[in-house]
């Protein structure tokens, strides 16, 4: 059984929707029962960060976190829930993040000739041994939405980045912990095969 966690961010129809189509048949739920009981999590999310904060800790969703991860079930952000699970972020200066992993979230430097925020499809350089990236084509394609970017401390958890005026983090990957900054739900036949991919750990 795969959780998908309900705190009231956007985008979680559209993951759902996804992993319907692999076949699954997903939760979406705030029930900690429910969640410690999944085989994997997902934590999706579109907003902003001490929004967000705010909610995981209103419905007391940050041990339930925690204590996914420290049961070693594999698990899995999405675009702001990859940003979550750091430490901070420049968007939001003072809120404390889950700090599964270390790094900071920083804002996109402006440069002229690109928007922010970073909208669109863009490349990833994916790390060979990456799990998450099984079967993909060389420097395949995702869907992006977001104008802060992941930096994270130690590098040999990034697991593909991607060019935007600077060096993005666009995914990590350490023991049973992944996160994606892109959106594999919005991401064709590439997404699919990653979360494929997460459905198979």
């Amino acid at each position: 059984m795969i959780a998908i966690i309900d705190y009231d961010a956007g985008n979680i129809k559209s993951v759902e929707k996804a992993l319907v189509h692999l076949g699954e048949e997903p939760i979406i739920t705030r029930d900690k029962e429910v969640i410690l009981a999944s085989d994997k999590v997902i934590l999706p999310g579109v907003g902003a960060f001490g929004d967000a904060m705010a909610k995981l800790h209103e419905y007391q969703l940050v041990d339930v976190i925690h204590e996914v991860v420290e049961k070693k079930k594999p698990f899995l952000g999405i675009c702001l829930g990859l940003q979550l699970m750091f430490e901070s972020s420049e968007e939001t200066p003072g809120v404390e993040g889950l700090g599964l992993l270390k790094g900071h979230i920083l804002r996109i430097p402006e440069k002229e000739g690109l928007k922010i925020p970073h909208m669109g499809w863009n490349n990833i350089k994916v790390r060979e041994e990456s799990r998450l990236f099984q079967n993909l084509p060389e420097n395949p394609y995702v869907y992006f939405v977001h104008s802060y970017y992941l930096k994270a401390e130690d590098e040999s958890v990034v697991a593909a980045t991607t060019d935007y005026s600077v060096t993005i983090h666009a995914a990590v990957e350490k023991d049973n912990v992944f996160a994606c900054q892109f959106h594999p739900e919005k991401s064709s036949d590439v997404g699919l095969q990653i979360l494929k991919n997460f459905v198979e750990l």
